[in-house]
């Protein structure tokens, strides 16, 4: 049986527990890697934060599972984490890992744009294995924006402080949005992609002929079947084809059901039940807010022709 992971709710507890000096703001850290210590013996090995985190990784000896591929630690990664998200800690060697990690609590975000902008960037949803793997020349702009942030850091706090900071925050995740972008496109295998895998198992959740199916599939459905959480696998078609995850099902369930009723003898019930409708009132309600016409008129309309 899985304990309860440990809950760190501060980021001064989190320095408490890591051994390193307070932070010099409540509401954000900022750390060197390289100047990390050993992780103590009784540092909890699964656990969740009460804040955000941002880390930019490399030199760390292992490898990272990405799909069916393995993908070099020792080369830059951008990992994200929102508040309570579950983190399992492994023994890898960081000894001569270097890189910046950055810390900041929600109340920092309080009556700031990004506060409501930072819900746009999916990547903290993402699951650990879901790093961003960036370039050199991408990893030197990250870096830029870190030393910009350590500098305001360190400096004594002002007026300006928060603003400054907030203002190079938001910069280092709309750097990541973009590259994240880059690398959907780049990390697919050119004859077997995510979008490709997601397109042919649409197509086979909705054949007449697939006995596994009674309801109609959710996206949660096809992000564990292909094995990404549910907002990577929207984000990433959504880069592809410009069409999230539920955009792809409400589509194919509007062709079937347009199919159905235009070739078929099945009311307009019997099409609910078949495309996997628990009642027919929400398949027409679904139908004239995707199509603009409800099935009955849609149905009227072909067989005037």
């Amino acid at each position: 049986m899985n304990e309860h992971p440990f809950h760190i709710a501060t980021i001064t507890e989190l320095h408490q527990l890591a051994g390193i000096a307070a932070p010099q703001h409540p509401l954000i850290s900022l750390v060197r890697i390289e100047d990390l210590p050993t992780l103590p013996k009784g540092y909890p090995s699964r656990f969740t934060y009460g804040f955000y985190s941002i880390g930019l990784k490399k030199n760390l000896k292992g490898y990272v599972e990405y799909g069916r591929k393995q993908y070099d630690f020792q080369k830059g990664v951008m990992a994200f984490t929102a508040p309570n998200q579950l983190i399992s800690y492994a023994n890898s060697d960081a000894s001569e890992a270097n890189g910046w990690l950055i810390f900041f609590d929600p109340f920092l975000l309080r009556s700031t744009v990004l506060k409501h902008k930072i819900q746009d960037f999916g990547f903290f949803d993402y699951e650990t294995y879901e790093a961003l793997h960036i370039s050199q020349g991408e990893e030197d702009q990250i870096q830029e924006v870190f030393k910009n942030i350590n500098r305001e850091y360190i400096l004594p706090i002002d007026s300006f402080s928060k603003e400054v900071m907030l203002a190079n925050l938001d910069l280092l995740l709309t750097y990541s949005k973009r590259f994240y972008t880059r690398q959907f496109i780049t990390r697919n295998d050119t004859d077997d992609t995510l979008y490709q895998k997601f397109l042919k198992d649409l197509d086979n959740c909705f054949k007449d002929t697939n006995p596994t199916r009674e309801k109609i599939p959710d996206v949660r459905y096809f992000s564990e079947r292909l094995g990404v959480s549910s907002r990577y696998l929207s984000d990433s078609l959504k880069s592809i084809s410009g069409k999230s995850t539920k955009e792809h099902i409400d589509f194919k369930i509007v062709q079937i059901a347009k199919q159905l009723l235009i070739s078929s003898n099945l009311s307009i019930a019997e099409i609910a039940y078949e495309i996997g409708f628990e009642y027919p009132q929400y398949f027409s309600r679904f139908f004239k807010k995707s199509v603009g016409v409800t099935p009955t008129e849609f149905k009227s309309k072909r067989s005037r022709y």
